[in-house]
């Protein structure tokens, strides 16, 4: 008798259902996209934030002692191995390595047509998209040009296995009327003066202080310094984790932490710990967080996913503000069939139940047609916005499930009041 009442008053009131199911999936669809997104959304800020540089920088112990103490860079007197650079991808957070780049850097004199054109001019020879084979016995192309993605380059980026070319960055270009495929002479400032030739194969802007830098193929320039199997630093690209308290505290001294934390910390993508793990791994190295990109990356990461987190809440009331109108409407409209309910003994429990579990029962339909609308916008919203589609995350089901719930009872208060003040006398007299 009960569920007939049910599907009569459903079958009775179709099209105000109807207008309650699409209110409810729309609230659905909106939390159901943006909790996907916003559990997906960390890879894909930091992803496209990759595109503008490394986040972390490993340099030689004795250099990083001189920046500390006195911010300062002296001559380099101590190298990191190149053969070591394959053991960056053996670290706990490997997979989240997404590209580095070995830099050896020196100062040359610059000659062209027989002329010396400078006297000290800074040459990094670096790798561009290098093969390499890793001890896992896996391999990986990584190097500079996809992590400097933003430089404009005129003419062509470096191969690694050319050995006679050479970038050249606008400023010295401009000051010294470089051009593409002009011919360039280097000779070391060492005690040998080692000199080499090379062909500008383009000409870079990268809008800093590589712009007055020469740049050659790692090997080149090792031959050039005589610092065979060594380089200077390595810039790595890694997806990290926005730094909380306790990064904050590792970071400054990772002894201090207990055991609990300490676990957590190390298995903890924060760019502490992963910079931590590279220092393990790179003999003689310090590993630092280039702060202005990982904290840009934090914030960035942050203030989308609480955008997206009140989205969903303004989207969920909205809900609950146009379900209480249409319950309270529906209510308003049954008041003579209700009062009549209770004019025969039926008790207030009795319709409050009846009455909830129409809206329930819409409710679960609106929330099935909103749930496979929002991933749909899900998709939408990844492809648009980050190119790539975005992970659909299991876990959203029952914490939309759970605020579709709250928000349909929210909804409905306003009318259960209504229907427990409702008097079946005044009602049935039509007032």
């Amino acid at each position: 008798m009960f569920f007939r009442m049910v599907i009569q008053a459903l079958v009775r009131q179709w099209k105000k259902m109807i207008m309650i199911a699409f209110t409810i999936a729309l609230g659905a669809s909106l939390a159901t996209a943006m909790l996907n997104v916003m559990f997906d959304v960390g890879d894909k800020v930091n992803q496209e934030l990759k595109t503008y540089g490394a986040n972390i920088r490993v340099i030689p112990q004795t250099a990083s002692i001189l920046s500390d103490l006195y911010g300062v860079e002296g001559a380099q007197t101590q190298y990191l191995k190149e053969d070591e650079l394959g053991k960056i991808k053996t670290i706990f957070w490997s997979f989240n390595i997404v590209d580095f780049a070995p830099y050896l850097e020196g100062n040359a004199v610059l000659k062209s047509g027989g002329k010396t054109l400078s006297e000290n001019t800074n040459v990094t020879g670096t790798w561009y998209s290098y093969h390499l084979d890793l001890p896992t016995g896996e391999s990986l192309d990584t190097g500079m040009t996809a992590m400097k993605t933003w430089w404009t380059v005129n003419g062509s980026w470096i191969s690694d296995d050319d050995y006679e070319s050479a970038m050249v960055g606008t400023e010295i270009a401009k000051r010294e009327n470089i051009n593409i495929r002009d011919k360039i002479t280097l000779v070391s400032k060492d005690r040998n003066s080692v000199e080499k030739s090379f062909t500008v194969c383009g000409i870079f802007d990268a809008g800093g202080d590589e712009d007055e830098s020469i740049f050659l193929n790692l090997k080149e320039a090792q031959d050039l310094f005589e610092k065979e199997g060594l380089i200077s630093s390595i810039d790595v690209s890694a997806l990290t984790t926005p730094d909380n308290d306790l990064a904050r505290r590792a970071a400054q001294d990772p002894q201090s932490l207990n055991i609990v934390d300490w676990d957590t910390w190390y298995c903890t993508a924060y760019v502490s710990s992963i910079c931590y793990q590279l220092q393990e791994v790179i003999s003689n190295s310090s590993a630092k967080a280039v702060r202005q990109v990982a904290e840009s990356e934090g914030a960035i990461l942050n203030k989308t996913q609480l955008l997206m987190l009140l989205i969903t809440i303004l989207s969920l009331i909205g809900s609950a503000l146009g379900i209480s109108n249409l319950v309270t409407a529906s209510v308003m409209e049954r008041s003579q069939e209700i009062g009549l309910m209770k004019a025969v003994g039926a008790y207030n429990g009795s319709v409050m139940a009846l009455v909830l579990t129409e809206i329930l029962i819409t409710a679960l339909v609106g929330t099935c047609a909103g749930y496979f609308a929002g991933l749909g916008f899900a998709q939408i919203i990844g492809q648009s916005v980050f190119e790539s589609s975005i992970n659909i995350k299991l876990t959203v089901i029952p914490i939309v499930a759970i605020l579709i719930f709250v928000v349909t009872m929210a909804g409905s208060i306003p009318s259960i009041r209504m229907l427990l003040h409702l008097e079946p006398a005044e009602v049935l007299h039509g007032r």
